[in-house]
């Protein structure tokens, strides 16, 4: 028998062998693909044996779950944020573009790879299905990200900067937003230019960008997503969320010392207390959701740099295919997060929705109203 065997032929007897379950020896994962396939595949997979049929198999019910968590969450999100007036703030702007990007990435994505999992385990969509997948997956994750970034400027102006004329407004919310948009659709459509390309990743069920061919017009398009997708984004993070942190220890510090010189516990009216405790709510539910978004871009972004600079033969197709689902997690954990730890978000789905049992006081909210309405002479 030929330690080579090509197009459909090996995929059938890698379900018949009698010797052993799985492939035989010798093969390598273009060997699993019709003759249409193989050009699109990267040589560097030449060097790796299929991988077991299991895995796609995995893949695809992994994908399902996320996909219905992803659906769930994020429509929620959307729904009420867009039609209860209570929610209609500049800030809460930013948090449905932060859902509808993570629902248009799933929604772009999930189909396809479930498709290709639960039928041959490789891209059935042809080049420029490869290439629109991997773009909307470029446009929706980066989207994602920037918008994360964003939400951290406007916790940084509204606890940092309160008295800096630096809030939000609807307009400057909107432009937040475009940019963020425009921004990712820059970063993501070089490849159809010409500067890289779109290609199957190693398990092959779904694509990305060009990171493994050894020239310097590769490695250049690589450097330029890791300096603007991962290292930029990171700095402004972290410069939003130390201020946020430094500031409110600094307020805290400040009242403390006041109070103890005037003899009383707390210098805080209730009103006072309620909207500073929502504010840290809010900012630690961003600094959560950073963390994650760390959590899960940062192995991809290790993948990519070894692919560009480091040991290659470390990337196996599970090696890469695995910080990719990681990855793609992300567009499910912003809808939980919210309706975790946004008041106003949870006293809207507990009114909309009563059999979640979720139990928001409602006096806060009906307090600070009347207060608000009191001070403003209404």
């Amino acid at each position: 028998m030929s330690s080579r065997i090509g197009g459909n032929t090996s995929f059938a007897m890698a379900y018949t062998s009698v010797e052993t379950w799985g492939y035989p020896e010798g093969m390598s994962i273009v060997d699993t693909v019709p003759d249409s396939v193989k050009p699109l595949i990267h040589r560097h997979w030449l060097n790796y044996p299929p991988v077991n049929p299991m895995w796609h198999y995995l893949l695809g019910m992994i994908f399902i779950i996320l996909g219905i968590a992803n659906f769930s969450g994020n429509s929620l999100v959307l729904y009420l944020f867009t039609t209860r007036k209570s929610l209609r703030s500049p800030a809460n702007m930013l948090i449905v573009s932060l859902s509808f990007a993570d629902f248009m990435m799933m929604l772009s994505q999930f189909p396809f790879v479930v498709y290709n999992c639960f039928n041959g385990g490789y891209w059935q969509f042809g080049q420029l299905g490869c290439e629109i997948f991997a773009f909307f997956a470029s446009l929706t994750g980066d989207a994602a990200l920037l918008t994360l970034v964003a939400i951290g400027y406007d916790r940084y102006c509204v606890i940092v900067r309160t008295f800096d004329g630096g809030h939000m407004t609807h307009l400057k919310a909107f432009f937040l937003i475009l940019f963020c948009w425009f921004y990712s659709g820059i970063l993501a459509v070089w490849p159809f230019f010409g500067w890289s390309a779109y290609i199957p990743e190693g398990i092959l069920a779904s694509c990305t960008f060009d990171y493994l061919t050894d020239d310097w017009e590769t490695k250049s398009f690589g450097l330029f997503l890791f300096v603007m997708c991962y290292c930029v984004p990171l700095v402004f993070i972290v410069y939003f969320y130390s201020q946020i942190v430094f500031a409110i220890r600094a307020h805290e510090q400040a009242l403390r010392a006041q109070a103890k010189k005037m003899n009383v516990e707390n210098l805080r009216s209730n009103v006072d207390t309620n909207k500073q405790s929502q504010e840290v709510r809010v900012a630690k539910v961003a600094v959560a959701n950073v963390g994650l978004w760390l959590i899960t871009w940062t192995p991809y972004a290790y993948i990519v740099m070894t692919g560009m600079f480091g040991d290659k033969t470390s990337i196996t197709p599970l090696v890469s295919a695995l910080p990719a689902l990681i990855l793609k997690t992300a567009s499910c954990y912003n809808p939980i997060m919210f309706a975790i730890s946004h008041p106003k978000y949870r006293l809207a789905l507990q009114e909309a929705f009563p059999w979640f049992c979720i139990h928001e006081p409602k006096e806060e909210e009906s307090r600070s109203v009347k207060t608000e309405k009191a001070e403003s002479g209404n």
